[in-house]
């Protein structure tokens, strides 16, 4: 048993209902999902097949409170079955992830009569979509078009958002806009939830992206759609506290996430270098790569443990862990691409090519970078908050 395994049973030691969730999660990613992964990738073709087999075990049960059909396991449990998704293959984690990122937010913030209409769909193994980004507001969501205008009992919605993870497909999208009677731009964000079968919804296009090309990204367009009042999530212009909570729960998710592409790589790289000869001698006799191993693992001990700790935060109620959140997802995300690069380096020019896994990790791991804030505004973010003055 290495260090990583034995921190691995640590970390995995929970109640026995969901230490078996966990076990049969890890036989399906193992036996289903990993096998699949290369073809998936390289025809660009949804999961479809493993999200069967992943709802024949119901796992979205695990996020979705017994009241609403679900069995509401732990944090710590979600985390770590989202890790053992991505290791198998990233696309298909990050499918099902977002399905958790979307849905959190009507979880913690919707009304009873919301919650009783949309999250049965979910537990059922429906898919969810979560809308924030437009072409002119990424990292900064305060600068989004989208419009929610009042009309009676319902809400009308004009506008368009970009990189929508599973948009072409989801049963339930979690939205994002603005309500037109309040000026303010920031005190104006709302969220909403809008059903698939609402005529006014487009897909623009899917795009075509350098990794997770198993996970559709859409560009949406929303023209006229029109939604029951009752579709709101907390009231027009809460949008920023329903906003900033559902990234201190989708932050820790996607740290999960590339830290299950991390390990693939680190797993990949420790098996070829063990078994691949130069000069008479095991590569991984070379006292350079020990070196390299040496840091790897450490740095990957360290991002599980703090993942771990974070995820017992939420476990606990607190919701004031934003750079807690931003510290986990910065780590993680940095050392996925670490990982996958090193893995690719250790490979050789055998790395370079798609008969191994290693190409793919290191398409795979760079968005981790990049969504759910990047890792620039993370820094800013968590350095930002210790130079506040007192």
């Amino acid at each position: 048993m290495t260090v990583l395994d034995r921190l691995d049973a640590r970390l995995e030691a929970l109640p026995e209902e969901e230490a078996a969730v966990l076990e049969a999660v890890k036989r399906l990613a193992e036996r289903v999902v990993a096998p699949a992964a290369a073809a998936l990738d390289a025809e660009s073709r949804f999961p479809w097949d493993n999200l069967a087999a992943m709802r024949e075990l119901e796992l979205n049960r695990m996020f979705i409170p017994e009241a609403y059909g679900g069995a509401a396991l732990s944090f710590a449990c979600y985390i770590r079955a989202a890790h053992e998704m991505a290791r198998a293959c990233a696309s298909t984690g990050i499918v099902w992830s977002t399905v958790f990122h979307a849905i959190k937010p009507v979880i913690d913030f919707g009304s009873e009569e919301l919650k009783r209409r949309v999250l049965p769909r979910i537990a059922d193994g429906g898919l969810a979509s979560l809308c924030i980004t437009e072409t002119d507001a990424g990292s900064d969501a305060t600068g989004m078009r989208t419009r929610f205008r009042p009309e009676g009992g319902d809400i009308v919605i004009d506008g368009a958002k970009t990189f929508i993870t599973s948009g072409d497909v989801a049963d339930v999208y979690v939205l994002f806009g603005k309500w037109t009677e309040i000026e303010d731009g920031r005190g104006a964000i709302t969220a909403l939830v809008v059903e698939k079968e609402a005529p006014g919804i487009g897909v623009l296009r899917l795009e075509d992206k350098l990794g997770l090309r198993a996970s559709s990204t859409a560009a949406l367009a929303f023209e006229g759609v029109r939604v029951p009042r009752a579709n709101l999530i907390l009231g027009p212009g809460e949008g920023l506290k329903v906003l900033f909570g559902a990234l201190n729960k989708s932050r820790p998710s996607i740290a999960a996430h590339a830290l299950g592409i991390a390990r693939a790589a680190f797993d990949d790289a420790v098996a070829y270098i063990g078994a691949r000869r130069q000069s008479g001698r095991r590569i991984a006799d070379f006292q350079g790569i020990q070196f390299m191993l040496a840091d790897l693992a450490t740095e990957l001990a360290q991002a599980e443990l703090w993942l771990g700790y974070v995820a017992g935060l939420v476990d606990e109620g607190l919701d004031d862990i934003g750079i807690e959140a931003s510290m986990a997802k910065l780590t993680a995300s940095d050392l996925a691409m670490k990982a996958a690069d090193m893995g690719v380096q250790l490979h050789g020019g055998y790395g370079y090519i798609r008969d191994y896994r290693a190409e793919r990790l290191l398409r795979d791991a760079k968005i981790t970078q990049i969504w759910e804030g990047t890792n620039q505004v993370h820094r800013q973010l968590i350095g930002r908050s210790f130079a506040r003055r007192p």
